[in-house]
């Protein structure tokens, strides 16, 4: 394999999985065979290492970083090239165990024909509970965010954060945001970082929504109760955030939504978004 990549565009995928190995469970590894995934990101990954190279298989140059917590968080890069480079620090000690976290750069080609650095990120930020300590795990994770991604921007050509970021951004990334204003996800103190992720301030780009435009979602998670999945009831909290440059060749974005409740391999559906690099 090269340390290139060389299609005429890059296909990167991000998805909780809820555990990787309910997922294989339940039918991963279909969605994944024919979906021709450059770049995957997993989170709440919630398995042993040598049980996420057993299940991904041959073909792939793994990042895997296992929270201290058995059973908890846990994300993944898996890539069809080896990287140039890569980390599992955010920049706070604090979360050095965690299990939120990992990076890795990749040499690309960008439209012009030149050699670029790609960097990617698998984030997986606290889910969060209103005035508790889990809440201020989050904000310091959201804080440390803010510090690191104008660092990221610096270090690469391009550079892309990717997966579960547990908050819904705008009124149009939650179905039911009125009956949410007060809980961990929606809160307005959260919404608040990425109005600055996204904003003057950071100046990154939401690559799904500049490519969905002003619609309901489309969502990426559906609660596990009552006909949520269904009803598409949904909230919108898997993200590619880009530089903005990077979010410019974004050409396409899919959420691999099942055709049914009963055919999903987790309660997050696959983002998968091609860039033409």
């Amino acid at each position: 394999m090269s340390s290139a990549l060389k299609k005429d565009h890059l296909r990167i995928a991000s998805v909780n999985v809820n555990g990787l190995r309910a997922a294989y469970k339940n039918g991963m590894a279909e969605w994944l065979e024919p979906r021709d995934v450059d770049i995957l990101c997993l989170q709440e990954v919630r398995a042993p290492d040598a049980i996420v190279r057993q299940l991904l298989g041959e073909g792939w140059f793994i990042l895997h970083e296992e929270a201290e917590a058995k059973g908890r968080a846990g994300v993944a890069i898996a890539s069809r090239t080896e990287p140039l480079a890569t980390r599992s620090h955010i920049g706070d000690d604090y979360f050095a165990t965690a299990g939120r976290w990992v990076e890795a750069d990749f040499r690309v080609t960008d439209a012009a024909g030149a050699a670029a650095t790609l960097t990617v990120v698998s984030a997986y930020v606290h889910s969060g509970e209103a005035g508790t300590p889990k809440q201020d795990d989050k904000f310091r994770f959201l804080d440390v965010m803010v510090n690191r991604l104008p660092e990221l921007a610096k270090h690469s050509d391009h550079a892309l954060v990717v997966g579960d970021l547990n908050v819904g951004h705008t009124e149009l990334d939650i179905r039911n945001w009125k009956g949410n204003v007060k809980r961990a996800g929606f809160l307005p103190e959260e919404r608040a970082y990425f109005d600055r992720f996204f904003g003057e301030e950071i100046g990154w780009r939401d690559v799904h929504r500049g490519l969905a435009g002003n619609v309901d979602g489309p969502y990426t998670w559906w609660s596990q109760r009552g006909k949520a999945f269904d009803n598409d009831t949904g909230w919108r909290i898997d993200y590619h955030m880009a530089t903005p440059a990077l979010a410019a060749a974004a050409i396409s974005a899919v959420v691999d939504r099942a055709p049914s409740w009963d055919t999903r391999f987790s309660d997050h559906a696959p983002l998968v978004v091609d860039y033409q690099l």
